[in-house]
């Protein structure tokens, strides 16, 4: 096993630069990253222009931008105006030392920037994915024990209208719903913006009710498709010829359930989990986008309309050393439930 992990390890670096170097390609196709200098309001004049082209670095060279980025311009002269060079250019060390640059609108380190939202996103998207676990297991697992039962409709039957539901109308729809109407009814209304009333300031139960309608819009595509795929494998499993022995030996049903089914019908499960938590953790670019939730997903919104590339490049690094990463935890993770998989 450890062989095969630092196998995967090795194998994961080429693949990395590979991808970066084709997101620093279509990043820097995107628009003018100097068309937000402005504030949209007026144009930059054309000394400012040219000023803030030499201390951004973009009259380089697209591939020579990528290897500044990569691996810092120390082997090189960096050009210094009569001006002097803005806060936070000048010589950087590049990402494979850790540097990734510093934001072209906020003038700060992109790390800095990240770190910043990654607990609020983390708060968000691993509350989300709780729910989405135990939802989707239970309604998979009963609907597949009580095959055709009235519950097994109803549940099939909002399985597919959660999946169809586009999320900014799902944000919608709980806003007007659970904010505008229930506020208008004189009841319990829940927050739609942030993270907690400024009055009152980041209380644990200020965030918690602040959670409740971003947290659901995330939960209930996934419940829905999380749902289906725990049904099928589970009536697959529960019709297997082990599963019948297990049965004619005498084992407790909720026993033959969770030590025998349960862990192989898993398996399709934690493939899809894999692939999917990694995007969670990077940030629901709607629903963050919708609630003004300060999290990884609205930061990536604004850097994208503003073009910043060093953030842009920062936050799909990420997403990309852990999708990678989860894939490695995903392989590892099927020997402990199928001993029948090994790897060498």
């Amino acid at each position: 096993m450890t062989r095969y992990i630092i196998k995967r390890i090795l194998q994961a670096i080429p693949l990395l630069l590979i991808i970066s170097a084709i997101l620093f390609l279509l990043i820097n196709t995107m628009g003018d990253p100097l068309a937000s200098f402005g504030g949209g309001r007026r144009r930059l004049r054309s000394e400012d222009r040219e000023r803030l082209t030499r201390q951004l670095g973009l009259d380089k060279p697209v591939l020579v931008q990528y290897i500044i980025w990569l691996v810092g311009n120390d082997w090189m002269k960096v050009d210094v105006d009569g001006d002097g060079i803005a806060e936070g250019s000048g010589t950087r060390r590049g990402v494979l030392r850790g540097d990734f640059g510093t934001s072209f609108m906020e003038r700060r380190p992109v790390l800095q920037i990240i770190a910043e939202r990654i607990p609020n996103t983390l708060l968000l998207m691993l509350t989300s994915q709780a729910v989405i676990l135990l939802l989707s297991l239970f309604i998979g697992i009963y609907s597949a024990l009580r095959q055709y039962s009235v519950l097994d409709y109803v549940f099939t039957a909002f399985s597919f209208i959660g999946y169809s539901m586009p999320v900014f109308w799902l944000a919608l729809i709980l806003m007007y719903v659970f904010a505008v109407n229930f506020k208008r009814w004189g009841l319990p209304y829940f927050p739609t913006v942030g993270m907690y009333d400024l009055a009152v300031g980041p209380t644990v139960g200020q965030i918690l009710w602040h959670l409740v309608l971003p947290a659901t819009t995330a939960s209930v595509v996934s419940i829905a498709g999380y749902s289906r795929y725990m049904r099928a494998q589970m009536l697959e499993v529960i019709n297997q010829d082990y599963i019948r022995t297990a049965h004619a030996k005498g084992l407790p049903r909720r026993m033959v359930i969770r030590n025998h089914a349960l862990k192989n019908a898993a398996l399709p499960l934690v493939t899809i989990v894999g692939m999917d938590v990694p995007l969670l953790l990077s940030g629901a670019v709607v629903t963050e986008s919708i609630f003004a939730w300060p999290g990884m997903g609205r930061l990536f919104w604004d850097a994208a309309r503003d073009t910043d590339i060093p953030v842009l490049m920062g936050i799909l690094i990420i997403i990309s050393a852990l999708v990678i990463l989860f894939q490695l935890i995903t392989d590892i993770t099927y020997t402990f439930l199928d001993p029948r998989i090994r790897y060498s």
